[in-house]
């Protein structure tokens, strides 16, 4: 017999019904989950944003991560795929001198962009964070905005490029080596695949720019140094370069500076020859160096570490220095007296260029910047919000303030004296050779020491000063303080410590 239905309660066919409404939703669901999950995953240009300041000026894009960026998986398994083309030292990234950090997959500097997959490229801190050992086995003290005083960048391009026109690097080994640590989704194996083509390629042209400033004698950049502006001359700018650079412009090597304090510095002349006074354009132009191109430049985060920069002290003297209160009171009056007209920052000719004939320190930047190049970078910045409008050639060095100049070693624009007591010795009798690239620390002559050949097995870098470019000549003589006693200078060094 029939039961009969409750009043109101649904029918088997209202229930199944119901059952497939349901299923439906929840498939439906589920397929929009999972497609908002691989366009969250594939979705392009997405950098990864970090809250802290500290974090952002370390990892945050700046754009350089854009078209010039890397594929971060790729890049992160190059030097186990290709040891033989890294240099002695760690078989990682700290071989070149980079900062690794616990928790990290790239060391400071790289930013990581999502672009169909995570891309790697350079920031500003890749030039602008270095670090300090008290002796060969302690640890490393690292301090943001100084000088990235072991980083070798061109060490590292080389690398990069010996890994592309290896004919072992192609698509199917990569995709084999990164599925050693886990497998890839379908789609990833087409991006990577996509991405080690265009890898090659992108590697293969910036070999090419790089090469187009290069001649048998051209010193290498070693750490701590760059040269800031003619690889635009055969990358970017080529075009104006048909017939070569000329060879008087081909060497414009110089150290990393240090970018604390940058609100006191606007107006003043910056670059070591003076040839920008906006710290924003100085920024920007600094970018490009990094990889970023006039399209991408990201100046919205560019500015947020600009802001920090602008009110960030310089890093006080980590050692001890002397507690004689007539020493420094002596050494502070030698200032007074020699140095703060150019460096104190009310100094009257602070943040002005010194003519080359009056410093005569090696002119080879002075001449790397050319009128025309200045014209080229207005022309190519015309229409964007950065625009160059500041750029201009000069005919010397720009003085700049001395606070934090403990942490700039090795001195001079392109690195040619390692402390403060060579810098205060005439030209003839600093050291012609000397180590540098490792973090080991000299309190007494401030700088690095120059006889440390190795650190954790990696090998240092021997400058020589012979080679053109390097010269260690000028800001020599009575007016410099080279010809003061050595009581004078003892006490001058410690006053320049508290600075």
């Amino acid at each position: 017999m029939k039961t009969a239905q409750h009043a109101g309660a649904p029918s088997h066919e209202g229930r199944r019904r119901w059952r497939r409404l349901q299923y439906g939703i929840a498939g439906a669901a589920s397929l929009l989950g999972v497609a908002l999950l691989l366009s969250y995953r594939y979705s392009p240009n997405r950098p990864v944003e970090y809250e802290a300041i500290e974090d952002h000026f370390k990892y945050g894009s700046i754009g350089g991560d854009t078209e010039s960026g890397l594929p971060l998986r790729v890049v992160e398994i190059l030097p186990r795929l290709f040891r033989e083309h890294m240099p002695p030292g760690p078989p990682d990234y700290t071989a070149f001198g980079f900062i690794q950090e616990p928790g990290h997959v790239m060391p400071i500097g790289f930013s990581v962009r999502r672009r169909g997959i995570d891309l790697v490229g350079l920031n500003c801190a890749v030039c602008h964070v270095g670090s300090v050992r008290a002796a060969p086995d302690a640890a490393p003290v690292r301090y943001l905005a100084m000088p990235a005083n072991t980083v070798d960048l061109e060490a590292y391009f080389d690398f990069l490029s010996r890994c592309a026109e290896d004919p072992r690097f192609t698509p199917d080994r990569v995709l084999a080596e990164l599925e050693k640590d886990g497998a890839l989704f379908p789609i990833e194996r087409s991006l990577y695949r996509t991405a080690v083509e265009r890898m090659k390629a992108g590697l293969a042209f910036r070999q090419r720019t790089l090469a187009g400033f290069r001649f048998p004698d051209h010193p290498r950049f070693g750490p701590g140094r760059v040269d800031t502006f003619n690889p635009y001359k055969s990358g970017p700018f080529a075009a104006y370069y048909q017939d070569g650079i000329p060879d008087e412009e081909r060497i414009g090597t110089v150290d990393f500076p240090s970018v604390w304090n940058q609100k006191m510095r606007e107006g003043m002349h910056l670059h070591w020859d003076g040839n920008n006074t906006s710290v924003s354009e100085r920024n920007v132009s600094a970018a490009f160096g990094a990889g970023a191109t006039r399209e991408d430049v990201d100046l919205p985060r560019i500015m947020r570490i600009k802001l920090w920069l602008d009110q960030l002290p310089a890093s006080a003297f980590p050692f001890e220095g002397s507690a004689d209160r007539a020493m420094l009171q002596r050494g502070e009056a030698l200032f007074e007296g020699r140095c703060a007209s150019c460096h104190a920052p009310s100094g009257a000719y602070v943040g002005e260029v010194v003519p080359i004939e009056e410093i005569g320190t090696d002119e080879h930047r002075l001449n790397s910047y050319t009128t025309k190049l200045q014209q080229i970078q207005r022309a190519y910045g015309e229409g964007y919000d950065w625009e160059f409008k500041h750029f201009r050639k000069t005919n010397g060095y720009a003085n700049q303030p001395l606070d934090g100049v403990w942490a700039r070693a090795p001195y001079l624009h392109n690195g040619s004296v390692p402390t403060l007591w060579d810098l205060l010795t005439p030209a003839e009798r600093r050291p012609t050779r000397f180590y540098r690239g490792h973090e080991v620390y000299d309190p007494a002559r401030v700088g690095f020491r120059t006889d440390i050949r190795e650190i954790e097995g990696r090998p240092a870098f021997l400058f020589d000063t012979r080679l053109p470019g390097n010269s260690n000549k000028g800001h020599t003589g009575e007016r410099y303080g080279t010809e003061l006693s050595d009581g004078d200078k003892s006490a001058l060094i410690e006053y320049l410590k508290t600075l």
